[in-house]
């Protein structure tokens, strides 16, 4: 692709999300992350109306007068996003892969964060780590993450989850809001989400295709796995083929749901083939809620 074209997709991208950016995101994205964390800034003489949890012993032992921590909220927030670049991306039975989809919503989240002038990286990932980009602020930054996101080619094209969230953990040592963004075509990254989880603020943002959980009944199928290249023949006329299809998807969603709760994750399904601007402002309302 010509490096016009590829700024004029990135401009879209920019416009289009801008828009939700400002109308519906930005100022719930400040609410739900801005502040969680804090930082020490000093110590001084205890106050009428103090919670004695602050009191710094140590100093009050050596003064004999009462003295309190005092913790201010943390002015810089990280933002990752461990971006899936297998070759299950590429499906899409409406007008968008699930790949520009995930594209999308990276840029919806990074403008979201610049917005509120935080520092934005990536790890874009297959079965291996493809790609790594250090945080880090502005708007010219946040347009290299989209361009890589859209134009990157990735050698690898399973998914190994585990990999990249491994490499976040030895990358970014200060805690972080960590967007995993994938269809979670995977299995074995469970005791990984998990370590990551304790250290970071995981949010798990799962894109999947509306035949990836139900078939059509058109009659005999041709299927292909993008990853493996296996090639299967389906029967969708038969009910029970159909039946068994759409209970293996939701057997499977309902395995991963209940990891997720169990270690209080959020998690915001994104069908490729629906608007996902309402699934994602449903999220940050929510979580506005339950921080406040």
């Amino acid at each position: 692709m010509l490096p016009r074209e590829i700024v004029r997709k990135v401009r879209r991208i920019q416009i289009m999300t801008n828009r939700l950016v400002n109308e519906s995101l930005a100022g719930e994205y400040h609410s739900v992350f801005k502040g969680r964390g804090m930082e020490f800034d000093e110590v001084r003489e205890y106050q009428h109306g103090d919670d004695i949890r602050t009191i710094d012993w140590n100093v009050t032992s050596r003064t004999g007068h009462p003295f309190v921590k005092r913790f201010v909220e943390e002015r810089e927030l990280t933002v990752m996003l461990l971006v899936d670049a297998s070759a299950s991306g590429s499906f899409g039975s409406f007008e968008k892969t699930k790949a520009e989809v995930t594209a999308e919503i990276s840029a919806l989240l990074a403008f979201s964060a610049i917005k509120n002038h935080d520092r934005v990286g990536a790890i874009l990932f297959t079965d291996r780590v493809e790609k790594f980009i250090p945080p880090r602020r502005g708007s010219t930054h946040v347009l290299r993450v989209i361009r890589e996101l859209l134009y990157f080619r990735p050698k690898g094209q399973g998914t190994r989850i585990q990999e990249a969230l491994e490499h976040l953990n030895l990358v970014v040592r200060k805690r972080a809001v960590v967007f995993l963004i994938s269809d979670l075509l995977d299995q074995g990254f469970e005791q990984s989400l998990k370590v990551a989880n304790r250290k970071h603020d995981v949010v798990i943002v799962q894109i999947v295709d509306r035949r990836e959980r139900e078939l059509p009944p058109i009659g005999i199928l041709k299927v292909c796995d993008a990853e493996t290249a296996e090639v299967l023949f389906i029967d969708t006329s038969l009910t029970a083929v159909r039946t068994s299809y759409r209970e293996n998807w939701l057997r499977n969603h309902q395995l991963q749901k209940k990891l997720f709760q169990s270690h209080r994750m959020d998690h915001i399904l994104i069908d490729a083939t629906e608007p996902y601007d309402i699934p994602l402002v449903r999220f940050f309302e929510e979580r506005a809620r339950k921080v406040h």
